[in-house]
């Protein structure tokens, strides 16, 4: 659980610590400026293109810039399960939390990303759960491939690769310096031959360790992507499953997640970031060398 944690940490740092887009409204011409741009900037290199295609099976993204939010119930089986909202310009979410190490918690229980802290309400649920990450953890997994369009990252093709028996398309996202707390990381998909839908996600927490030498036989997490539905627009997945992975092999699996009731129009309430009187913000962790 602690190398899950781990991982999850520097999901949310590469991107919840790095806001790319600033708050704007959402009307078609910005839309379809954003749509533009991330076109223009994934067309430019063969793995680019191949994300680009991704995102076009996944729904594309002009549905994706044209939804304010995205709205759902998250939970890892046996952890953590909110009913959360996020705003899909801003990347700030909040929670309402349902259950912590798979027990039911108080009603009221909630949490938050304003785009600068991460809190939890009540403060005696601090130990439970760690709002740093598990605030933006289960939207990012979720919205891959749409956030892998995003500025400041760069994409490389890879030969192709089996996934159970079957030869995907492989791409690798790496990230500029100075994106979120750990640019280090790095993100391989893979993509169907047939579908152009994203089956799995490898990937690698750096975070406190700069910027390490890629190793093909590193160890990293798989992580599937199943049982995909399409609303507003947009496919998602409802099941996934982490396995660990090193040395080009599929280990034992230590984690699997589920989302449902999912909305891509849901109304983003800007009260919910305002951390209610006896709640607690959750500090960064100290980087490496200042434990």
């Amino acid at each position: 659980m602690r190398i899950l944690i781990t991982a999850l940490f520097a999901v949310f740092c590469l991107f919840g610590c790095s806001n790319m887009e600033p708050e704007s409204g959402n009307n078609e011409s910005e839309s379809n400026r954003l749509t533009a741009e991330a076109e223009a900037r994934l067309s430019a290199t063969e793995g680019g293109r191949m994300v680009l295609r991704a995102i076009e099976a996944h729904g594309g993204l002009d549905a994706w810039h044209n939804a304010e939010t995205s709205a759902y119930i998250w939970g890892f089986v046996g952890g953590t399960r909110t009913r959360l909202v996020a705003h899909n310009r801003t990347r700030q979410v909040y929670h309402d939390i349902l259950a912590l190490a798979g027990e039911a918690v108080q009603d009221g229980a909630q949490m938050a990303w304003d785009g600068s802290d991460a809190w939890i309400y009540p403060d005696s649920l601090m130990g439970m759960a760690n709002p740093r990450f598990m605030t933006t953890t289960g939207y990012y997994f979720q919205s891959i491939p749409f956030v892998l369009a995003d500025p400041g990252l760069h994409y490389e093709a890879l030969a192709p690769a089996l996934l159970d028996s079957i030869e995907h398309q492989m791409v690798r996202v790496t990230f500029e310096d100075g994106i979120g707390d750990a640019y280090g990381d790095h993100y391989t998909l893979y993509i169907h031959p047939e579908t152009y839908m994203v089956s799995a996600l490898r990937y690698r927490s750096t975070f406190g360790r700069g910027r390490p030498t890629i190793d093909e036989n590193m160890r990293e997490t798989l992580l599937y992507y199943k049982d995909y539905v399409t609303v507003d627009g947009l496919t998602t997945p409802t099941r996934f499953e982490g396995y660990g992975f090193s040395e080009g092999a599929k280990g034992n699996q230590y984690y699997s997640a589920e989302s449902s009731e999912h909305s891509f129009s849901a109304p983003f309430d800007t009260t919910r970031l305002v951390m209610p009187d006896g709640g607690r913000v959750q500090s960064m962790p100290p980087a490496a060398g200042e434990q």
